[in-house]
């Protein structure tokens, strides 16, 4: 059960080492883009490039679906970057129904796990698996992965190397849950042995703003945590007082230390372009100007003359 790229990965290798998939269960097709054409999911798109039966309900708590899963008589399910799901379902497998989560868990539940790791400046993440039940991301421990975090990883690349480990996971849970080699561990016995439990609330546009009145490096963690998707943005103040919206997707920690207004754009107007912070400044590398194309900083400064008569707010 799945839905974006992140659950084709786990599908495909357990499809490759030769697991009978009796059924792949995604979200019905949906209309997007300017012509509103129906699009199909990533899961699905690979189901059927594959043959795979595939069930798209509506809701999951439909009585005909639920027939339909128990006639298939699984052994097994396994949910990667879905929906909650009903108890009657997630209890019809006989061996039992597990989850993949982007964290260590019991730190970051929650629905942007990877976001929040890179936010919090955390030098590791990692993945695990854990039997599903009654509350969210709070099951019993099967198996987890540690993976670390560059310091300047965005959450795109940390979302693909999480998606190939976690993969690897998912048919390491499987073979274990299989052969009884694995023994479930209740989440509350690791949280004495974690010093702060943090959550991963689902981000939204009021959360997605820059506060350039923090730290540089709060700042930078906050860009790359959000890079490329929702991407952190803020507006840019022209000298004609004009607001406009900007998308920063790249940055670093600038060398520059010095203390400067918060917002303030330092610039040669041809290859750099740095904006102050908090405490020290960072360096723009890639944005994005409401209703145009995302740019590199000197492909920006070509076309923006007055950027240091500008501010950041």
């Amino acid at each position: 059960m799945g839905t974006p790229e992140f659950a084709v990965e786990p599908l495909r290798l357990l499809n490759q080492e030769g697991y009978t998939i009796v059924g792949v269960v995604t979200v019905p097709d949906k209309p997007a883009g300017r012509g509103q054409k129906l699009q199909q999911s990533a899961v699905k798109q690979y189901a059927q490039s594959c043959g795979l039966p595939i069930f798209q309900p509506e809701r999951l708590k439909d009585p005909q679906f639920i027939d339909e899963v128990k006639s298939l008589n699984p052994d097994l399910a396994i949910v990667v970057a879905f929906r909650m799901l009903p108890e009657v379902l997630w209890r019809i497998p006989r061996l039992g129904t597990f989850n993949l989560h982007a964290s260590l868990l019991p730190n970051y539940r929650g629905a942007a796990p990877i976001n929040w790791a890179l936010i919090n400046g955390d030098k590791s993440t990692g993945v695990t698996t854990f039997f599903i039940d009654k509350e969210i991301d709070t099951g019993n421990i099967l198996l987890q992965r540690e993976v670390a975090i560059g310091s300047n990883d965005t959450a795109g690349e940390l979302h693909d190397n999480l998606m190939v480990v976690g993969a690897h996971l998912v048919t390491e849970t499987v073979r274990a849950i299989a052969s009884a080699e694995v023994k479930p561990t209740p989440q509350q016995n690791l949280l004495a042995s974690i010093e702060t439990v943090s959550s991963a609330p689902k981000l939204f546009k009021n959360t997605t703003r820059i506060d350039w009145s923090r730290s540089a490096e709060k700042v930078h963690n906050f860009i790359r945590g959000l890079s490329p998707y929702p991407a952190a943005w803020c507006e840019l103040i022209g000298t004609n007082s004009d607001a406009v919206g900007v998308k920063i997707f790249r940055s670093e920690i600038s060398e520059n230390d010095k203390p400067s207004e918060s917002g303030k754009i330092f610039t040669d107007g041809k290859t750099y372009l740095e904006v102050g912070c908090g405490a020290g400044r960072i360096r723009l590398l890639e944005l994005q100007l409401a209703g145009k194309r995302k740019l590199s900083v000197t492909e920006f400064l070509k076309g923006y003359r007055d950027v240091e008569q500008s501010v950041f707010k």
